[in-house]
């Protein structure tokens, strides 16, 4: 049992350092592409924009985290955002209905349409591949049905105001001090469950930093989430959408680290004969994963919408293979059973920072694609050579 508690200890630390390395790789492909651009990266207008245009990816990538956990994947994400936008605009564009009654419905549409797909992936265990290749087959089939090829714009402001609307400001100077004072209760905040877990951890004698690089550490994020905060104030304030991704990230970090459901996901991943002998329902917990990835597709088809302003036929595109390499290279593992939700919105952050610089460097959209899908591959090789070598 000793021996069992340290191997898991082992492997929480290695989970760890794969976090932290790709913290530093992502810190230093901003700095690069900071040098590169001529300061452009870091100017608070496009950090804004940053968030705004990256948002939907990262949302689906914290719903795409726990199918990955489970050793399978959702092919089906991309297409189901543009049913979900092409639903919004027949309601809210063609047929006028109150935004706060269309969005309950389409996000019910989406619910159901995942808890079909997550009925054959895991009750009939039909290959997650496969299933959800046909829903994506299926969903975007549908959203040309329902556009007929046309584009339905523009959504009316209260919508457009989910993905492109601030909070409220007041300015002192040229800083919005909403903005500030959300920054020091998020540092407050962060320090209180930072000190928490620590001393949590100390009462079952686990395994844990020193108390000087804790120390540090916590004094490094507390400044970051002050000063970005600050920086964001110097424009329009915080983006209404990145207070809700900072919502989600809590609510999932939790969920996936702290409860029974998160344990078990990760059971599920690490070995379903095990969790099955274990008592687990295997079944309810990959059906859940799958009907989550369904709710947080729906969301991001919702807030695409927004931010576009449009539904169109070709929304979505591609958007699967975005959030799947975002979770890989946060350091999810290809073979299931290990990630985090921090680890996905990092790598999600890589793939928008790399796309937005190349951007601004006037970088070919084949040359994008290529450069992404090697940091993808040198994400999943890091991987399987980490493990092979026990690192």
């Amino acid at each position: 049992m000793k021996n069992k508690l340290i191997n898991r200890l082992g492997d929480n630390h290695k989970i760890d350092l794969r976090q932290q390395s790709m913290l530093i790789a992502l810190i230093a492909i901003s700095v690069l592409f900071q040098i590169l651009t001529g300061g452009i990266i870091f100017r608070s207008v496009n950090v804004s924009k940053l968030i705004m245009q990256n948002s939907y990816v990262l949302i689906l990538a914290i719903g795409m985290l726990p199918c990955i956990i489970t050793g399978n994947v959702d092919l089906s994400v991309g297409s189901m955002v543009a049913l979900v936008s092409a639903i919004s605009g027949k309601l809210i564009v063609e047929h006028n209905v109150p935004v706060i009654v269309a969005i309950p419905v389409v996000l019910l549409v989406g619910i159901l349409a995942g808890a079909f797909q997550a009925y054959w992936i895991a009750y009939m265990r039909l290959p997650a591949f496969i299933v959800t290749l046909a829903g994506m087959l299926v969903f975007r089939g549908l959203t040309m049905t329902i556009l007929q090829g046309k584009t339905l714009a523009p959504f009316p402001e209260s919508f457009s105001w989910i993905s492109a609307g601030f909070l409220p400001q007041y300015r002192i100077g040229s800083v919005d001090m909403i903005s500030v004072g959300l920054g020091i209760v998020c540092a407050l905040l962060l320090a209180f469950w930072q000190i928490y877990k620590r001393r949590k951890a100390a009462k079952f004698n686990h395994q844990q930093s020193k108390a000087a690089g804790f120390a540090v550490k916590l004094v490094i994020q507390c400044f970051l989430a002050i000063f970005s905060a600050f920086w964001l104030g110097t424009y329009n304030g915080l983006p209404c959408v990145l207070i809700f991704l900072i919502v989600l990230v809590l609510l999932y970090r939790f969920i996936t680290s702290s409860t029974v459901l998160g344990r078990r996901l990760y059971a599920l991943g690490g070995n379903e004969k095990a969790a099955k002998l274990s008592g687990i329902n295997t079944n309810a917990i990959l059906f859940l994963a799958y009907v989550n990835m369904a709710f947080l597709a729906s969301i991001a088809g919702i807030v695409f919408a927004a931010r576009l302003n449009a539904a169109t036929p070709t929304a979505g595109n591609s958007f699967e293979l975005d959030a799947i390499a975002a979770c890989y290279i946060g350091g999810a593992s290809a073979t299931g059973g290990v990630g985090t939700v921090v680890g996905a919105v990092i790598g999600g952050l890589v793939m928008g920072i790399l796309n937005n610089g190349m951007s601004i460097m006037g970088v070919g959209s084949d040359w994008q694609q290529t450069i992404k899908g090697l940091v993808l591959l040198a994400a999943v090789a890091f991987d399987v050579i980490s493990k092979k070598k026990g690192i």
